[in-house]
């Protein structure tokens, strides 16, 4: 569902939605405007648990959220200019609804009550730095997103979704060589219920932890624990793949080469392992890419390689180009890992950039050379020639043993947007 914003040009109402962050002191925890705006607004929305929270002060309507969440928020945007107040928990700017509705609602139309966020009372409560500590939602979210944060002596605080959330970061951590890791469980902080717990991941035994629960957790990493580097060109060995994948060396002068920058779409063409796109949403999570593969076992092992690297929004299009890339959304930098010299995709692949996006193409085989030094002739750009070699045993010597040289062209396009 597509969620109507209200413009800006109109926003010459005074302020009738109040954004109220409750925790799990209730009222008791709010300052007196924001109690009075409970009281005074017409119909107060939230989720259960806080509409119960907050039941004292309420004197309008009572609406619990529905689902999907998006009827909710059109609900909220219908009851425009009537005094409306919506109930979220913690800080509704940090992962919270706030953020939703401030792309729908002009924000001279807002009220904002921020209350602690459940990452500041984790914090609190571990004495720990906040600015020094990883904070992640997997509330609703994947478990894998944690993947790419597990580095020795790391912090990191983790919203789950439910109870049974503190026991799966465990067994994840467990399977990836974190065991040793110290887990703590801070439940339904602020409130009457709080309880807090420590644990070791690889023998953790909690049960019955509350629905409302952090994951405190202090990374400690095994001897082959499974730690993805912060610079690209991670090893090959980490992906599960045929033979198909950029090699390491290659792929960190790709990625330099596509250059991403934050908020981009990468498309990776002829993806293979999926590596190029991997690490490229790797180097930061405002980063999108879709790989492109025609061959469904290499694509269902493009996704299985995404959740290992806690990609998993990583989207998989399962065809050939040039026809699979008909319908894709505008690429900010597309790679040609493979299948570049087939007819239509070198061209289909340009006019999808957006202006001033940048292509990337890596040629081993002299068809796809001739491609390469043909466009380069053409359009200009960038070629150059990468050759590595690596040491192997040569009877009972070592010799270096070269592999295939790679033709690598990187081109731009013009700001014009104008098709070569």
């Amino acid at each position: 569902m597509r969620i109507r914003a209200l413009s800006n040009a109109d926003a010459s109402l005074p302020p009738w939605l109040a954004v109220i962050g409750i925790g799990e002191d209730g009222l008791a925890g709010l300052g007196d405007a924001a109690k009075a705006a409970i009281a005074q607004a017409a119909i107060v929305f939230g989720g259960a648990r806080h509409l119960e929270l907050a039941a004292d002060a309420i004197r309008g309507e009572r609406h619990v959220w529905l689902s999907p969440f998006e009827r909710s928020v059109e609900a909220v945007l219908a009851a425009r200019g009537q005094p409306v107040a919506v109930l979220a928990s913690g800080d509704p700017f940090f992962y919270g609804v706030g953020v939703t509705l401030s792309r729908c609602v002009p924000r001279a139309e807002m009220r904002v009550f921020s209350a602690p966020s459940a990452f500041s009372l984790a914090a609190a409560r571990m004495g720990w730095a906040l600015q020094d500590t990883i904070c992640l939602s997997l509330h609703g979210r994947p478990l894998d997103l944690i993947r790419p944060h597990l580095h020795p002596q790391s912090r990191i605080l983790a919203l789950t979704s439910d109870s049974d959330g503190p026991a799966a970061l465990a067994e994840l951590l467990v399977e990836n060589g974190f065991g040793g890791s110290a887990l703590s469980v801070l439940e339904a902080l602020g409130g009457p219920r709080e309880r807090v717990s420590h644990h070791r991941a690889g023998h953790f035994a909690l049960s019955g932890a509350d629905m409302l629960n952090v994951c405190a957790i202090e990374v400690e990493a095994g001897d082959h624990a499974r730690v993805l580097a912060l610079t690209p060109g991670l090893d090959d060995d980490l992906f599960e793949h045929d033979g198909q994948i950029t090699k390491r060396e290659v792929r960190a002068l790709t990625l330099s080469a596509l250059a991403p920058r934050r908020g981009e779409r990468l498309w990776d063409i002829g993806a293979g392992s999926g590596s190029i796109g991997i690490e490229w949403m790797l180097a930061d999570p405002s980063l999108t890419a879709i790989a492109i593969e025609a061959d469904a076992t290499r694509a269902a092992r493009i996704r299985y390689n995404a959740g290992r690297f806690g990609v998993p929004a990583l989207a998989v299009v399962e065809g050939a180009a040039p026809a699979a890339l008909a319908a894709l959304a505008a690429a900010d930098a597309v790679f040609i890992g493979g299948g570049g010299s087939e007819p239509g995709v070198m061209a289909t692949a340009l006019a999808g950039l957006r202006p001033g996006g940048r292509l990337v193409a890596n040629a081993v085989t002299t068809e796809m050379e001739r491609v390469l030094l043909d466009h380069h002739a053409r359009l200009g750009g960038s070629l150059i020639r990468i050759d590595i070699a690596r040491a192997a045993p040569v009877g009972r010597m070592t010799g270096w043993r070269p592999a295939m040289p790679v033709t690598q062209w990187r081109w731009r396009k013009p700001e014009s947007g104008e098709s070569p």
